[in-house]
């Protein structure tokens, strides 16, 4: 990575809408890029003031406060991009990387939308965090936000994931965790699961496990706080089955061409590998 002056801290800040990562625990882990950022700022649009006021208080940071959350209104956020033409203006969350999960969507679109400079400042984020403590693969992953709280609508979104060949990545919170597990273990028994809690803190901790072993631990120890939920993705010689049976299935009725077009369009294969595949059943 470059060292050039482009990065010196102590050059001003241009106008422009600055995203500023904050720590999800430890706060050790605010960058100092993020303090000078936040310094400089004209002012910070944040969840809530409490929260991100201890945050500048620890770090002796004096600028003024917005609270800008889902309910904020379209005129709070016009006003905030209209000053970050001529300002800096920072957003940031209580916790950890703005927009994951948290509010800053409408604006960060609608400023580029509007012309204005944005500029992330990166840091702490819980899902890659957790990710990196589970031992699952991490070669590919899909991070799927916030389970629904009604039992049938968390079911409806882990069953339209069940095929997805990646880690999945969930944000939890210790009230609704044992349902979400419970509601895993129904579905996908076999796989691995982990759990990643108090992340960068004293106790932090990460438990890998099938669902159900998991399920009944936490019902004998409530977890409390914001949790990461990792799910294994499907194992692949039961994938390879699966598929084989659909190709199978659909050659009863379609040629192989056909066929392998088919259930492509329901695993996301390789169109041309299905076919390779479909004339060997064919052959055979």
């Amino acid at each position: 990575m470059s060292t050039s002056s482009e990065s010196n801290l102590s050059e001003l800040l241009d106008p422009g809408l600055y995203i500023v990562a904050t720590p999800i625990g430890n706060l050790g882990d605010m960058t100092f890029r993020a303090v000078d950022t936040l310094k400089q700022s004209a002012v910070i649009a944040c969840e809530d003031t409490r929260v991100t006021g201890r945050l500048l208080a620890h770090f002796g940071i004096s600028t003024r406060m917005v609270r800008y959350d889902d309910h904020a209104s379209d005129a709070t956020r016009t006003k905030l991009i209209e000053q970050a033409r001529s300002e800096p203006v920072a957003l940031v969350s209580d916790a950890g990387t703005p927009l994951i999960s948290d509010p800053g969507f409408r604006m960060v679109r609608e400023a580029r939308e509007m012309g204005v400079a944005i500029t992330t400042i990166p840091g702490a984020c819980a899902a890659i965090a957790g990710l990196t403590l589970s031992g699952l693969p991490n070669d590919r992953f899909l991070f799927a936000g916030f389970l629904p709280v009604k039992d049938k609508a968390r079911r409806d979104v882990l069953e339209g994931l069940q095929d997805v060949r990646a880690t999945l990545v969930f944000y939890e919170t210790g009230p609704r965790l044992v349902r979400s597990l419970e509601a895993l273990a129904d579905l996908w028994a076999e796989r691995s699961v982990s759990v990643a809690r108090e992340l960068t803190k004293l106790h932090e901790e990460c438990r890998t496990d099938e669902a159900a072993n998991l399920a009944a631990h936490y019902t004998e120890h409530p977890p409390k706080g914001e949790i990461v939920l990792l799910v294994s993705p499907p194992d692949e010689t039961a994938t390879q089955h699966d598929e084989e049976a659909l190709l199978r299935e659909a050659l009863v009725d379609l040629p192989p061409g056909k066929a392998a077009a088919k259930v492509a369009k329901v695993t996301g294969l390789d169109r041309n590998e299905l076919y390779a595949r479909a004339m060997e059943i064919k052959s055979a």
